[in-house]
């Protein structure tokens, strides 16, 4: 007779348990609706042209997708000071991710590097930072319509974002070309 009883709380439990898992798996997936999921090649390295305004995803020296970008309002030149409005240029790796972001979901570049900073001190300013790779968010719906509108950053649609976000992992190498 414990056995039975045993047995039929142990059932309970494991429901319970079931049932909690459940619960939570449906409502992460109900607020993860800007979370796609890539099951693709690894992308190894992200260009940036910034005068052709092309990003491309690459798998060793294969591209896996192209995208136009906007960048930051003064995109001549390469990022030198906080303010300025430049996207940098140079070789960098993207280090964080926000899924919280302002402009739907954004991946950080490590921007500035030692370079970047000695370079702003020696001009007695500073490098500035926070450059991202986003979507354009509720502020700017459709491209061409505030083109090259960023503080320094890359922005691609909010679809376009997504696709990114689920592709490239933190580590990866991001090249910046005039």
């Amino acid at each position: 007779m414990k056995e039975k009883r045993f047995e039929a709380t142990a059932v309970r439990m494991i429901s319970r348990r079931m049932m909690l898992a459940g619960g939570g798996v449906l409502a992460l997936s109900a607020c993860s609706g800007n979370f796609e999921d890539y099951r693709g090649p690894e992308v190894t390295r992200v260009m940036v042209f910034k005068g052709r305004r092309r990003m491309y995803l690459l798998n060793d020296d294969d591209v896996l997708k192209s995208y136009l970008i906007d960048l930051g309002f003064a995109p001549d030149g390469p990022k030198m000071v906080e303010g300025d409005g430049k996207t940098p240029e140079g070789r960098y790796i993207i280090d964080r991710r926000n899924p919280n972001s302002d402009f739907h979901l954004s991946i950080g570049i490590s921007y500035p590097n030692a370079r970047d900073i000695a370079r702003a001190r020696v001009m007695g300013k500073k490098p500035g930072g926070d450059i991202f790779i986003h979507g354009r968010g509720p502020r700017v719906s459709t491209k061409g319509e505030m083109p090259d509108w960023t503080a320094g950053c890359i922005s691609v649609t909010d679809r376009e974002i997504e696709e990114i976000y689920a592709m490239v992992r933190n580590g990866t190498v991001i090249d910046i070309y005039p």
